[in-house]
């Protein structure tokens, strides 16, 4: 940096001095001559004071003054040349305006002001004595520019606190205007921000992340960030920061992510949805066990569970010892899965539901208990064959280097002693900024769902606080719009038998039994998106949505128009159970209310709710409620609809759903129903 200045100061520096040179051997307008001369006498000085502290000049207003401060030096050399004109006809034949000394004493006045204002506020701080160090003239025309130069100026060279100060103005800048953030990024503040992120105070800290955040209000200036390593930065803090600060980055994140969705990816290579996730889980439900236990930790769990089951039964018999032995080593394929079951016995199921075997979670953490004794003393046991005694040896490196984790990150868990809003306030930005991060993005999503990421949204839709049970809404029904597309990562995150998915149906079933909160539309969304997870003897899940449907219960029509909609993708042909979804919608009375909808409601309803309707009467063409609504009725008469038959999918679904029932049903039964 010091070098790139002192390049840009080397020809300003020789022009001032040719300049200088040239005004002493002056034929004519020598007093004019004499005046420009002491500017530039002046101006040259300033120039080589700037390059010796060249160092500490902040680099975009430097090349801007000096590029202006340049182009004057130029003029006044050229001016100046004319006035050493020898002979008499030179003389009479240059002609120099009176006006064009005042205009260049002006010039090089203004190029004196700037190059005197970069040295000031290229200063540290502890040389200004705090003096107000004014608009140069070059930011005439651009005030607001000075004082971002400013700012960033003080963001490299201030001190601690003047550096929060100056994060905390340009956070303003940034918020009240879209080109001001952009004016930011260009001269270059994202640096000097991220470095403050790191290395500032709590407040200089939480400044300059709320800066980053607002500054990325466009994929362009997202990707600066990224180059200028943002991802790298906010992973630090997540991992190690204050939990205010953290706060603050998750918020940043998700904003970033916002705005250009490609940077997901980046966030997920630094290990940001693993710390998210380790912030939402904090308080919410015990440690998962991917990021808290090592996979080795489960050959040792269930090794452990064999040789105290052979010890505690006949300590004495070393054929049971040694076929204990075999028998771990038989199970050693299958020990992710087993550890797997003891996580999920020892961590409670949200919902209060006991239906776990108590007894195998005791005889587990009994069996821990021992096996940590065994570990501190590997060799204490006489009956232990050698190969036990030397897995022993393994897992206790293995315990000692997860031991010093622990310590490397016990200066960490001060968050517990964190108020609660702080908290609360974590949880909320972590859960948003998973929600933005897993945005249709398939990997992300099956990151947070192989973790206890499910788990911890249940419980946090049951218990947490609004922006928290808001933010878990959302992030779920991106995880399930995404897993509605992805079929790997539908039948391995939301399978049947998993109690994290169960928890989260049970939680979004509950918001949509209640129907009276901001979190009914995203919960009614997930669950259709989750409508191919459910087998036909999952009945629960068709009444709610199908009580929504009637809008004498005061439903809203946007709330109507999702709740056709996602029961629509239980009955649409794409769906395996397509048809025990139809009947179960019948059953509920779900016909009338789409009748109603189809007449009366809005545009929107009426194209959402006819699209069901439609999907109902193909799929049970005989049913004998449709016969008595006069289901064909209706559909004769929507057909007739220019708006309902124009529209893409009704314009084959109808005709079909219609044939169908034509079929099936003849006028004289219809009229007869």
């Amino acid at each position: 940096m010091a070098d790139i200045v002192k390049q840009i100061l080397a020809k300003p520096i020789q022009l001032a001095d040719q300049v200088t040179k040239a005004a002493e051997d002056a034929h004519s307008f020598k007093q004019e001559c004499s005046e420009l001369k002491t500017k530039t006498e002046k101006l040259a000085a300033l120039l080589r004071q700037a390059a010796r502290a060249s160092s500490d000049l902040y680099e975009r207003p430097t090349r801007r003054i000096i590029d202006d401060t340049e182009q004057v030096l130029d003029k006044a050399l050229a001016l100046v040349a004319k006035c050493r004109a020898n002979g008499l006809m030179k003389r009479v034949f240059t002609i120099i305006p009176a006006a064009a000394f005042k205009k260049m004493a002006s010039q090089l006045e203004n190029s004196i002001g700037d190059v005197s204002w970069l040295l000031r506020v290229s200063a540290p701080a502890d040389g200004r004595d705090d003096e107000y160090l004014g608009l140069p003239p070059i930011a005439a025309n651009e005030p607001i520019l000075c004082l971002i130069w400013e700012q960033i100026a003080t963001l490299c060279n201030g001190s601690i606190d003047d550096r929060s100060d100056a994060a905390a103005s340009l956070v303003s800048l940034a918020r009240d205007n879209d080109r001001y953030g952009k004016l930011i990024i260009e001269e270059g503040g994202v640096g000097p921000l991220l470095k403050l992120v790191k290395e500032g105070r709590l407040e200089g800290q939480e400044n300059a992340a709320r800066a980053i955040g607002l500054l990325g209000r466009d994929p362009e200036s997202v990707e600066h960030m990224i180059h200028a390593g943002v991802c790298s930065v906010f992973a630090k803090i997540l991992k190690e920061g204050p939990m205010k600060v953290q706060s603050m980055v998750a918020w940043a994140v998700s904003e970033l992510t916002t705005n250009h969705p490609k940077c997901q990816d980046h966030f997920a290579q630094n290990n940001i949805i693993r710390l998210l996730v380790g912030h939402l889980a904090f308080e919410t439900i015990q440690e998962h066990s991917k990021y808290a236990i090592t996979s080795n930790k489960s050959a040792l769990s269930i090794h452990s569970v064999v040789v105290a089951s052979s010890t505690n039964t006949n300590p004495d018999n070393k054929t049971t010892a040694a076929a204990a032995t075999t028998t771990a080593t038989t199970t050693k394929n299958k020990a992710v899965d087993e550890d797997e079951k003891q996580n999920y016995s020892q961590i409670p199921h949200p919902m209060g539901k006991r239906n776990l075997n108590l007894q195998m979670h005791n005889v587990v953490k009994k069996t821990m208990s021992i096996s940590n004794n065994v570990v501190q003393k590997p060799q204490s046991s006489p009956l232990q064959p050698q190969i036990n005694t030397t897995v022993s040896n393994q897992n206790y490196t293995k315990q000692q280097q997860h031991q010093l984790q622990q310590n490397t990150s016990s200066s960490a868990k001060g968050r517990e002693s964190e108020d609660p809003a702080t908290k609360t306030q974590m949880k909320a930005m972590a859960a948003k900024a998973l929600w933005h991060l897993a945005k249709g993005n398939s990997s992300i999503c099956k990151s947070i769902t192989e973790s206890r990421a499910l788990l911890c949204f249940a419980v946090l839709l049951e218990k947490g606080t609004d922006e928290v049970q808001y933010n878990s809404a959302m992030a779920l029904m991106e995880i399930a719009a995404v897993a509605e597309e992805d079929a790997d990562l539908r039948r391995s995150a939301f399978k049947p038998n998993s109690p994290a998915a169960k928890a989260v149906v049970d939680q979004i079933l509950k918001v949509i039994e209640k129907a009276d909160s901001d979190l009914l539309i995203p919960c009614i969304k997930a669950m259709g998106h989750l409508a191919r997870t459910f087998r036909a003897t999952e009945t629960r899940i068709i009444g709610p949505l199908v009580r929504l449907l009637d809008e004498k219960e005061g439903v809203q029509g946007e709330v109507t128009r999702e709740a056709a909609i996602a029961l629509t993708k239980f009955a649409c042909s794409g769906n395996y159970l397509h048809l025990d979804h139809s009947k179960a919608i019948i059953s509920a009375g779900g016909v009338k209310h789409l009748i109603q909808l189809v007449y009366f409601g809005g545009q929107i309803v009426q194209i959402s709710s006819l699209v069901l309707l439609c999907y109902i009467a193909f799929h049970v063409p005989d049913s004998e409620e449709l016969a008595q609504a006069e289901v064909l009725t209706v559909l004769e008469w929507a057909s007739k609809q220019g708006s309902m038959v124009q529209h893409p999918t009704l314009d084959s679904l109808l005709p079909e759903a219609k044939g169908r029932l034509e079929l099936y049903q003849s006028r004289g039964s219809r009229g007869f129903y």
